[in-house]
């Protein structure tokens, strides 16, 4: 059992937890999920007023549990951020297939007070399908951020495709291919915007959903959650039969659902800070000169 500041006393008197003490506690809530993996610690100011000790033994605290690999490296200025070893929390680093990873991410995310989910794909099918269950929990109550603001990029409709297209060039069916194509871009991009924007009238939630046109095909997929984690994935190509119009064409094409996210958190050390840094950087380069508006009908 802990020795918590709130009942531990002598006497009638509230003894201060040591450093020590203090450290146990915080590391039981970082394992419990309290406080999870990716966010910001408390500041030393809450933390020395909440235990009722000093600044400095707060410092010693967060130094013992930097030691034992529960915080990032201190940045000057601003409090460390959770990271979970591995071993406590093996989802932050297994990556596992769109279909399967994606929805609990977006759970979490949406879990926030202020949500901002940024997103580069080929039709954001993966997207809207995984938006499914955090939209019904806002619904029914359960989790009600404040703003959500969402930007997702795709290919642009006129674009001449890397893919999908026609396995052989020359059967005349890449126009077929093409339109298949842009009906479910435009489709699931409607579906995407209205049942987000819904949520303004049926919620009372502040939501912003804007969607762009990249003048080239993406070979990868990413999904950006709240400016701390990265879900990266690669466009595999193969070729499959696909039943068009009626028509049954061997295509070069992707299935999204299929590709392995690989996770990168704020919490997941140096080299996984960097990636989701970088990674923003380049959607928001992207966003701001080379991506440019989209129309969503036929």
């Amino acid at each position: 059992m802990f020795v918590t500041h709130e009942h531990a006393a002598v006497n009638g008197v509230r003894k201060r937890p040591s450093p020590a003490e203090v450290a146990e506690i915080l590391t039981e809530r970082i394992r419990s999920r309290r406080l999870k993996s990716g966010e910001r610690m408390p500041t030393q100011e809450s933390l020395a007023e909440e235990f009722g000790v000093e600044r400095r033994a707060v410092r010693q605290a967060l130094d013992l549990l930097r030691e034992a690999g529960l915080l990032t490296a201190a940045v000057k200025g601003a409090p460390a951020r959770i990271a979970l070893p591995p071993e406590a929390d093996p989802a932050v680093e297994e990556p596992q297939q769109t279909a399967a990873g994606l929805g609990p991410r977006l759970i979490e995310a949406f879990e926030k007070p202020h949500v901002r989910i940024d997103a580069v794909s080929l039709t954001a099918e993966s997207l809207n399908m995984a938006l499914a269950e955090p939209l019904q929990l806002i619904r029914s109550g359960r989790i009600t951020p404040e703003t959500v603001k969402v930007r997702v990029m795709v290919p642009s409709r006129d674009l001449d495709l890397a893919f999908p297209r026609p396995a052989e060039e020359e059967s005349g069916d890449g126009q077929l291919v093409h339109d298949h194509w842009l009906s479910l871009r435009n489709n699931h991009g409607a579906v995407l915007r209205h049942s987000l924007r819904a949520l303004r009238s049926t919620r009372g939630i502040d939501v912003e959903v804007t969607l762009r046109a990249l003048p080239f095909t993406p070979p990868v997929k990413l999904y950006l959650l709240n400016g701390s984690e990265a879900l990266f994935a690669f466009y595999t190509v193969t070729k499959r039969e696909e039943q068009i119009d009626d028509t049954p064409l061997e295509i070069f094409d992707v299935l999204g659902s299929n590709s392995m996210l690989f996770p990168f958190g704020l919490g997941g050390g140096a080299r996984d800070e960097a990636f989701v840094t970088q990674a923003q950087a380049w959607f928001d380069g992207l966003w701001g000169t080379l991506a440019k508006g989209i129309t969503l009908g036929s």
